[in-house]
């Protein structure tokens, strides 16, 4: 840079739908979009990957026990009593107030409204141009579809994709009105990119030359702001009149440069191991999400309006999801069944998210304060919930942008990875926080960089380097650089534990569940720091605040009564993940 519920997140996810509903086994991964295909499969990339192996074992239903009879009262106690406490340091009868209170702005019903967060402000006020964008993309795309596209699928190479040559114009028109002029850079890059790969071909340097073109362009664009045209030459600068609506392309080209990778990389594996070596019967198509990514497409297919269609193509350009080459290739021959219910579940979810953060914004004033840092003197429990919110409302906001460009592509007949399948405050652990938090950009990472690597053979090692790029692809400052190595650091510690107190040696011990529980709250702290870190208010503002919680023995018995209370949290947690397996629910998260 995702619905306020862990429910509304989790158990209905359209994929898990989808895939438990299949006659090969009960119990089915529920996500099954990654980065490599099973053990039985033929690999797609050149590095052995043995996956890490997933505990399916259920255990009985804690939900009727007293000892969860005791967490539901520390539950319905404690969490209104944090919105309250949240709220209160949002007062104007905070002696903060005056700090942070000319970043409000007037909202609905005389209240004052925390706009201060610079992206989903950005968003916020552009929803209604995005709804016409979208109100005009549809129909036309229906009707394109309803009289060009033939309604079997199209299993000859010799079969044009027609909706490929509608993306290309109504993106042309759409990033022509978004950037200007600054189309043309966008094509010339993209461009110069699909020349590597195919100049490459199969050749031992073509992936080499693709990270390196990559990821010189990710630091050429920040380090001069997408660049003038007159920098190049003089009699180009007229073309910097008209730079569009929004002159930062560099900003959103972030997310091209993913496509552009993907592109490249799985032509260069269809060029090792071809379509064939996939899929004896050249009738077949591929069904699964997980066949969709991991079989190569027609040689064919491999072309530059393709090509074009896919890095440009408008409801997913700006911000995503990340769908791979293939993935997107194959909906286009083969498309997926969209329900309207399914479309109606979705729109209901969106507009659901889109409530709750008005009234966040209205209810309390996080960001706002963590800009100005504005928690001096507060009780130490207001600090840890500024903290806390200022999280939560992250995860909301990304949720938000996400999901309204997913609607439109599923709108539009295309699915892309959902990416928050967790509530942000259901996560306990690093590795699964990361896999739930930009899911589609997780499997993208682990497609073409982590298993490329070794995958879980090296992972100690691989971390770092996927961290470092993930820092660096969201931007390049040494806040993000932190973060990326504090999570990198973060992770190690619950990869040591996993390996010295594993179920299988420990599983039987009476009380593991609880020591697993002491484990989670440790990792729970770890990951909030490190997205304070990165995200809200950076290295110096994170010591300010762990000054501000530990410097009095008042501090040290709030955040003992808060380790017990994320201990509560992390037994529910537990057992909720025990009962999406009792149901044949595997998230892997």
């Amino acid at each position: 840079m995702t619905a306020n519920s862990d429910k509304v997140d989790v158990h209905q996810s359209e994929a898990g739908r989808r895939i438990t509903t299949s006659t090969s086994s009960h119990h089915v991964e529920m996500s099954t979009f990654v980065g490599q295909e099973s053990s039985s499969s033929t690999s797609t990339t050149t590095t052995k990957h043995v996956k890490r192996p997933q505990d399916r074992s259920t255990n009985p239903s804690l939900w009727n026990t007293k000892e969860f009879y005791f967490y539901y009262f520390v539950f319905i106690t404690c969490i209104p009593y944090m919105f309250k406490t949240a709220h209160d340091a949002s007062s104007p009868s905070n002696p903060n107030y005056d700090k942070f209170k000319d970043l409000l702005s007037d909202g609905f019903f005389g209240y004052k409204v925390d706009n201060s967060d610079d992206q989903y402000a950005n968003f916020r006020s552009n929803i209604p141009v995005l709804a016409t964008v979208m109100a005009i993309y549809l129909p036309l795309s229906h009707l394109f579809k309803h009289y060009m596209v033939p309604v079997t699928p199209l299993k000859s190479p010799l079969q044009p994709l027609y909706r490929a040559y509608f993306f290309l114009a109504f993106s042309f028109a759409y990033l022509y009105v978004m950037y200007g002029n600054s189309i043309f850079k966008i094509l010339f890059i993209v461009s110069a990119n699909y020349a590597i790969a195919k100049l490459g071909g199969k050749s031992r340097w073509m992936p080499a030359l693709t990270w390196t073109f990559n990821l010189a362009i990710l630091f050429l664009n920040e380090s001069y702001h997408g660049y003038d045209f007159g920098n190049f030459h003089p009699s180009l600068a007229w073309l910097d009149a008209n730079k569009g609506m929004n002159s930062s392309w560099h900003v959103n080209f972030n997310f091209t440069m993913l496509r552009l990778v993907s592109f490249n990389l799985d032509y260069y594996w269809s060029l090792k191991n071809p379509r064939e070596a996939h899929l004896k019967d050249k009738d077949v198509v591929p069904q699964t999400d997980k066949e969709r990514v991991s079989t190569p497409t027609f040689n064919e297919d491999y072309n530059f309006t393709y090509y074009l269609a896919f890095a440009l193509y408008a409801p997913l350009y700006i911000a995503g999801p990340i769908m791979t080459y293939n993935d997107f290739i194959s909906q286009l021959r083969s498309p997926k069944e969209i329900k309207a219910k399914t479309l109606a579940m979705w729109a209901g979810r969106l507009v659901f998210c889109l409530l709750t953060m008005e009234f966040t914004m209205h209810y309390m004033h996080m960001v706002a304060i963590s800009k100005r840092q504005a928690w001096e003197n507060d009780p130490v429990l207001q600090i840890c919930m500024i903290g806390l919110f200022n999280l939560i409302l992250i995860w909301l906001k990304l949720m938000i942008i996400w999901r309204f460009f997913r609607f439109w592509a599923l709108m539009d007949g295309i699915e892309a990875p959902e990416n928050m399948i967790r509530c942000v405050t259901n996560n306990y652990s690093a590795l699964g926080f990361w896999r739930s938090w930009h899911k589609s950009y997780n499997l993208w990472v682990l497609r073409y960089i982590y298993i490329p690597l070794g995958g879980t053979k090296n992972a100690v090692y691989n971390i770092w380097v996927v961290f470092t790029f993930v820092a660096v692809w969201h931007d390049i400052n040494l806040k993000l650089l932190a973060w990326g190595w504090l999570i990198s650091l973060f992770i190690l510690p619950e990869i040591i534990a996993g390996k010295i107190f594993s179920k299988k040696k420990w599983g039987s011990w009476p009380y593991y569940r609880h020591l697993c529980a002491v484990g989670a709250v440790g990792n729970i702290l770890m990951m909030m720091i490190a997205n304070l870190v990165g995200f809200c208010i950076g290295l110096d503002g994170v010591k300010l605040m762990l000054y501000d919680l530990f410097s009095t023995a008042h501090g040290w018995m709030t955040m003992c009564c808060c380790f017990c209370a994320m201990f509560v949290c992390a037994q529910m947690q537990f057992e909720v993940r025990e009962a999406e397996k009792r149901r044949g629910i595997f998230l892997n998260c």
